[in-house]
């Protein structure tokens, strides 16, 4: 239940996380190939290896976006013992992007771990394994993904000023996050 005073409401600029959104792929992306490029040295850069490279990156992306808002739900339940019947999951077509949302409030440090799942499970994983797999696919799938973070770092960021025990309620339709403080003992 949430406690009867006003929330802080934490919202995030969607124009300026597309922003930082492009400069940290494109950053990436250069990072991660030169490094790919320096280890292994054995690009191929045929007409039919970039055309099936880039049908795989599409299909891949697309699936590693479903499952970057699934690992948010399943840290809602894991980490902050949602229920099954709270979450909720779509795209904002008005917004340009995908969701995955509880209705129920977690506590601050539940909601912390919920938003970063999703950086390590479908960004750091796949570049992983697209290095040692020399993959450049993978690889640049990863850096997506991992610069596709950017909002949940932002709220991360904006989380970590308040106590461990705050409640967190998640807005369903914008990127918007209500805490509020827990009741002052006295």
């Amino acid at each position: 239940m949430l406690p009867d005073k006003e929330p802080i409401v934490i919202e995030l600029d969607i124009k300026k996380l597309m922003m930082d959104n492009i400069v940290v792929t494109s950053g990436l992306v250069i990072l991660f190939v030169a490094i790919q490029y320096i280890c292994f040295k054995d690009f191929d850069f045929s007409f039919w290896t970039m055309i099936s490279g880039s049908i795989l990156f599409a299909i891949l992306y697309i699936v590693f976006i479903v499952l970057h808002e699934a690992f948010h739900l399943i840290g809602f339940m894991a980490f902050g013992g949602a229920p099954f019947k709270s979450l909720k999951y779509g795209l904002n077509l008005e917004l340009g992007i995908a969701y995955a949302t509880t209705e129920q409030p977690l506590p601050n440090h539940a909601m912390k771990k919920a938003l970063l799942l999703p950086f390590w499970t479908t960004g750091v994983l796949p570049t992983i394994a697209g290095f040692y797999f020399n993959n450049t696919v993978l690889v640049l799938v990863g850096a997506f993904l991992i610069a596709g973070a950017v909002g949940d770092f932002a709220m991360y960021k904006e989380l970590r000023k308040y106590p461990k025990n705050a409640l967190v309620q998640d807005d369903p339709h914008l990127p918007k996050l209500y805490v509020y403080m827990p009741e002052e003992k006295k």
